[in-house]
């Protein structure tokens, strides 16, 4: 016979049971019993800040590590500070669980103190959750989280417990199967669907592969670089999948989208077969719907059957895991091979990488030796190497961390994509060093950004979580000054922060126990990176001080189609728009 314990004895060996290594979180009134028990636990818990920095780093941790990501707070206030980072994880497909407390089952629906329908509230931004308020529930619910967050399309799972559920007593019993009617993710693909696939990519001339975030969360980079290798076609990389392919590999054209290379955007635009693996057609990379990649057919793989034709009717639905899909696929294009039956991709092959040649990415040196924030990153990639993970905050640096650090591995590249997160890549670089202790970690943040959430510099130096942090520091809301520039007749409506003034970056570091460092001319960056990269006992924040005018090029105005990229101000690239 089970011995009796408590709710709360009986979350946390639940927590256990379920794999959890570390969780962010705070404690409050409604959660607090959970917390007693968590003091005897295997498990880690690192006491954030905020809210929003347990959720964020909870992301951080699932991006880099590829394990369920956890984040713990109490009713009310703390339950509503997760919102953001639920909505961002869902957006992203980050598995994630977050659990809270709820004020004692009796209590629900009274408006008591600090009462807050958490359930209903995130009901539209979580892959699914739960309102347990019998203490039986919680070792089958805790499972169920967990599978739900880690199979099939990831996402987050809110666990709500009540407190009464918490403070009653119960036994353990941890299930030894899970039972979930309705719920079973198709991973393989469908034999019929590959057979069509493989006849439009051997029937194409102009084909293009597509390569959405869903092949990071797959693990399918090697299956991919085999199928790209196999057939030679060409490779675009969303911003949510960089990494996926190796930047340096030949085929790769770059990032599409609204601030993609010319090659990236040009190759969708003229393909007349889009193979999409594990990608969403996002408003952000197909610009206006209605003109974006007008000859294409498209074959669209995808874990999610509700992103299939969602956006763009795929010629070819494939249901599946991405990794699986491209093992198919390219077992069934190896035995067309050997056949004799290959595509002819010479043409199209030749036209992309003239594309790409002609029309790199660059930047214009800005006057009086001011510093250039993409050469910083330039240089931040170089010298702290392809092995680093990269997590970014939201706006200009955002766009320049993805354009100019070369990208080879997968999880290396950590950013708030749908959602658009400002004050994401602190805490995402946090919890991506705790789940990846041996890997050096940068935020590249913006000044902006960084004083969303920089209060979690402090949980880094306090639990020994060397980051490191690049503030590209415009004075600027970058992204939406840059904007007023172009669209709004350089009116700076409330973007300018002074923040070459207010707060003193270094000073801010310093006060909360790290090192800080300020970088202003051109001749310094490599030192001051290298400076950086030798301190590895605390963390290091760096205030370079960028000019203000830097703006990101290329650029897809928000619904404008992608045949009007513009590669600087006054220019748009110039090849042959009716043919190959």
């Amino acid at each position: 016979m089970s011995e009796e314990i408590t709710g709360a004895q009986s979350l946390v060996k639940s927590l256990e049971a379920a794999g959890t290594e570390t969780i962010f979180g705070i404690p409050g009134g409604a959660i607090l019993p959970a917390y007693d028990p968590l003091m005897d636990s295997s498990i880690r818990h690192i006491l954030v800040r905020h809210e929003q920095g347990a959720g964020h780093a909870a992301q951080g941790f699932a991006a880099a590590s590829g394990r369920v990501g956890v984040c713990m707070a109490t009713s009310g206030p703390g339950a509503t500070n997760l919102v953001t980072p639920l909505a961002d994880a869902h957006m992203d497909s980050v598995p994630m669980v977050a659990v809270t407390g709820q004020v004692g089952a009796a209590m629900i629906g009274t408006d008591a103190f600090q009462e807050a329908d958490i359930r209903g509230i995130t009901m539209p931004i979580t892959k699914h959750n739960f309102l347990v308020t019998d203490p039986a529930d919680i070792p089958r619910t805790v499972a169920e989280a967990f599978h739900i967050a880690s199979t099939g399309r990831p996402g987050p799972v809110l666990v709500d417990v009540a407190k009464s559920a918490l403070q009653a007593t119960t036994t353990f019993d941890w299930p030894s199967e899970i039972v979930l009617p309705g719920y079973r993710p198709v991973t393989r693909p469908h034999a019929k669907q590959i057979r069509e696939a493989t006849r439009l990519v051997l029937e194409s001339r102009k084909p293009v592969l597509y390569v959405g975030g869903g092949t990071i969360r797959a693990r399918a980079s090697r299956e991919l670089l085999a199928f790209a290798e196999l057939t030679g076609i060409p490779v675009v990389t969303t911003l949510m999948a960089r990494g996926a392919f190796p930047d340096s590999h030949v085929q790769h054209l770059g990032m599409p989208g609204m601030h993609g290379t010319v090659a990236a955007v040009a190759a969708l635009q003229k393909s007349d077969l889009i193979i999409s693996l594990g990608a969403r057609f996002d408003d952000r990379v197909t610009g206006n719907l209605d003109s974006f990649a007008p000859g294409a057919k498209v074959i669209h793989a995808d874990i999610d059957p509700a992103e299939i034709g969602k956006n763009r009717h795929a010629d070819v639905p494939i249901v599946g895991d991405v990794r699986e899909v491209l093992v198919e696929l390219t077992a069934a294009v190896r035995a067309e091979a050997a056949e004799g039956r290959t595509g002819d991709y010479e043409g199209w092959v030749a036209f992309v990488a003239g594309i790409k040649k002609t029309y790199p990415l660059g930047y214009d040196k800005p006057v009086d030796d001011a510093l250039a924030p993409q050469y910083v990153l330039e240089r931040l990639g170089a010298i702290s190497g392809p092995e680093t993970i990269i997590a970014a905050g939201v706006g200009q640096h955002q766009m320049w961390a993805a354009q100019f650090i070369g990208y080879e591995n997968p999880n290396t590249w950590i950013n708030s994509g749908g959602l658009g997160t400002m004050g994401y890549a602190v805490p995402a670089a946090m919890g991506a060093k705790v789940g990846m202790p041996d890997s050096v970690v940068w935020a590249v943040d913006g000044d902006g950004c960084f004083q969303m959430t920089n209060q979690e510099l402090a949980t880094c130096a306090i639990n020994d979580i060397p980051i490191k942090v690049a503030i590209i520091n415009n004075e600027s809301l970058g992204m939406v000054r840059q904007w007023q520039t172009l669209f709004y007749n350089e009116r700076y409506s409330n973007t300018d922060l002074h923040s070459k003034r207010i707060p003193d970056f270094v000073k801010l570091a310093d006060a909360y126990g790290c090192v800080g460092l300020a970088c202003e001319r051109p001749e310094d960056v490599d030192a001051t990176i290298e400076k950086a990269m030798g301190i590895n006992d605390v963390p290091v924040v760096v205030d370079f001080r960028v000019h203000r005018d830097a703006m990101v090029w290329p650029m897809v105005a928000a619904g404008t189609s992608n045949d009007e990229i513009k590669y600087a101000r006054d220019l748009a690239p110039q090849f042959d728009k009716d043919d190959v």
